[in-house]
């Protein structure tokens, strides 16, 4: 749907990495824009995601693209800013648990088919290729390394995408607590938040997470979640030659800017406790588990101690793919809602901020439709 009118204001609800990123993109437009969080900026899933930036096993054709134009965008930041420290394409290597659900050969043909960059490695040969890891750990049916993988530190870039916003004359409203949409008719008409302040806008981009569908689903609109909650475990610094990021059968891990370990895994979210009035708790034996089975993987099974942990949810749609794009209903409400935050989050903001200035839809983004969901 072709927005009518071109926006002259636009509020972005949501300090993400979709929100940041939409918000800067459309100051770029010289649109006078409004970037509303309920909280400092990364204080969602963000700033507790692995923000591993791949493309790897299998997906739909139209969903593989998009993340590898996404990869394509972070090289260009990574020439920009050539010695940054939040910014790694050192690969990815994962392998399989040693059982009859290993995968490792089908995936690494169906990535050789695809074009993905790929070598299916021995245990042995792993040294030679990446450094850091523990070859005892390796099952026997290998492992893949995807040597165009990398890692972001998302609240690094966050914080650097806020100062161009700024700079541009962007507005910035943090801590303003829960927000809503505010219509007119079949139109979107702005934001109020929770404290009852008003922002007015001929258009706004709801880009909060796991918030997205019951904030639709306030204007009728349905857009399924299966956001489950979200582990994610730094470590201190630990002098480690690890480069790549790893996702193992047991734990996924990134080196991080200060010399860290994060760490995340499935059975790990499994664990965490959610109480009745939606607060958390993490089990010392879940954050230890986690720790043990990263020093497992390493090499020379290093000493792991934890030095912070962050929990909530994990935004995921119900079909998996990301949601992009303006609500049919109601003209002006554009959503943004993935799984894949790190590795869409600039061309994500991108495109969205494209469609908003120009009123013109990005065929890119035409199988990510909220309308699906109709």
């Amino acid at each position: 749907m072709s927005s009518s009118v071109l926006p002259a204001k636009v509020v972005v609800v949501g300090g993400g990495i979709f929100g940041v990123s939409s918000a800067v993109h459309l100051a770029r437009f010289g649109i006078d824009v409004t970037l509303i969080n309920d909280g400092p900026i990364a204080n969602g899933a963000s700033g507790r995601s692995l923000a591993w930036l791949n493309s790897s096993r299998k997906r739909s054709a139209d969903y593989h693209r998009l993340r590898m134009i996404g990869m394509d965008r972070y090289r260009t930041l990574a020439a920009r800013y050539p010695d940054a420290s939040w910014l790694r394409f050192d690969g990815g290597l994962t392998w399989d648990a040693d059982d009859q659900k290993n995968e490792i050969a089908d995936v690494f043909a169906y990535e050789r088919s695809i074009g993905y960059d790929a070598q299916l490695l021995s245990a042995g040969d792993v040294a030679a290729v990446t450094p850091g890891i523990n070859a005892r750990a390796i099952t026997p049916q290998g492992a893949i390394f995807n040597a165009g993988e990398g890692w972001v530190d998302l609240p690094s870039l966050t914080n650097i995408l806020v100062g161009e916003f700024k700079e541009r004359g962007g507005q910035l409203v943090t801590d303003a607590g829960r927000a809503a949409v505010t219509t007119a008719g079949e139109r979107a008409t702005g934001v109020v938040t929770a404290s009852g302040v008003r922002f007015d806008a001929d258009t706004v981009l709801v880009a909060t997470g796991a918030n997205v569908p019951p904030m639709t689903a306030e204007v009728r609109k349905h857009i399924p979640d299966a956001t489950p909650v979200a582990l994610l475990v730094h470590t201190r610094p630990v002098d480690h030659a690890l480069q790549a990021v790893l996702n193992t059968p047991r734990v996924a891990i990134r080196p991080t800017p200060t010399g860290a370990l994060a760490l995340d895994s499935a059975w790990s979210e499994e664990e965490v406790i959610v109480h009745a009035d939606g607060t958390y708790e993490v089990m010392d034996s879940t954050v230890q588990g986690l720790l043990d089975e990263a020093s497992r993987v390493l090499d020379g099974n290093p000493k792991l101690q934890l030095e912070s942990f962050g929990v909530g949810p994990k935004p995921i749609p119900g079909d998996g793919d990301p949601v992009f794009g303006q609500l049919k209903e109601i003209a002006g409400y554009y959503v943004a809602f993935s799984h894949s935050g790190a590795t869409l989050g600039l061309i994500g903001g991108e495109l969205i901020a494209g469609e908003i200035a120009t009123g013109h839809p990005h065929p890119l983004l035409a199988a990510f439709r909220p309308e699906r969901f109709d």
